[in-house]
């Protein structure tokens, strides 16, 4: 299991990135920090894998810290996370050898997209000892495919796209997949796929029909009156420390879908 350290000084947004990183049974949070120095205090004392690493932060910077991340030769890997959206933050990030640059907001899809890069290049670089310029080629070409692959393993973009869009049509219903599949003449094992998919990344909501033996039923609730009323909730009780559970909660709001929209409304810096 690889070990994440979280470098961030907003509790909300190092919330979110966890909760990402948690959907990814690969992947365990081991630590989190609100500054450079502390990071580099934890780096000196634990084994870290991965550092999901803020630029703004008080004391030292996410580039400074990475930079003596370097010069200690400590061996971690980095993925920014971070508002800097300039020519010159990006070419910092580059030639300090990060993995990937996620620039806030973004979704969970672009989130796991990073992390699957670095267990491309992680486990590539593990199959060799001694490289060539093939081996080599390999674990580039290898990590850029992973990199490239929106969807995982048999979710199609198309097919993806056209039981989305039947949703949408059917705003704030409850679906079976035998409902969606009579529709739009898939199989209901096919749509079944999908709708996990869907349910696992938090694009719908899904609950358990035990009246018509577990099936999966999924539906999509308005999305404007969705952040609306999130954002409502957050302005009066910004005071209050809500976690994202409370908050789904008062909603009835399924909790990773809670979290793509807390992160559109909480990963501005």
């Amino acid at each position: 299991m690889y070990r994440v350290l979280i470098v961030e000084d907003d509790p909300m947004v190092a919330m979110i990135n966890e909760q990402y990183i948690s959907r990814n049974k690969q992947f365990t949070v081991v630590g989190k920090c609100t500054d450079g120095n502390s990071a580099l205090e934890f780096l000196k004392c634990n084994e870290v894998d991965l550092i999901i690493l803020d630029v703004y932060m008080p004391y030292t910077d996410g580039f400074e810290t990475l930079r003596q991340i370097r010069q200690n030769q400590i061996s971690v890997d980095a993925i920014m996370v971070t508002a800097a959206n300039d020519r010159e933050s990006l070419e910092e990030a580059l030639h300090l050898g990060i993995v990937d640059y996620l620039v806030k907001p973004f979704t969970f899809d672009r989130f796991r997209m990073a992390l699957d890069k670095f267990i491309a290049q992680t486990d590539a670089l593990k199959d060799f000892g001694t490289l060539n310029q093939k081996n080599i080629d390999y674990i580039i070409d290898n990590s850029k495919k992973k990199y490239d692959d929106v969807h995982p393993k048999g979710i199609q973009q198309k097919t993806l796209a056209l039981i989305l869009e039947h949703l949408k049509d059917n705003a704030n219903k409850w679906l079976t997949g035998d409902d969606i599949a009579d529709k739009i003449g898939l199989t209901g094992v096919t749509v079944r796929r999908y709708m996990n998919y869907l349910a696992e990344t938090g694009m719908v909501l899904s609950e358990m029909n035990y009246e018509t033996g577990g099936i999966l039923v999924c539906c999509i609730k308005s999305q404007n009156n969705f952040q609306s009323n999130i954002f409502n909730h957050h302005s009066k009780h910004k005071n209050v420390p809500n976690s994202l559970f409370a908050i789904g909660n008062v909603f009835c709001f399924n909790h990773n879908l809670l979290y793509d929209y807390m992160t559109y409304l909480f990963l501005f810096k």
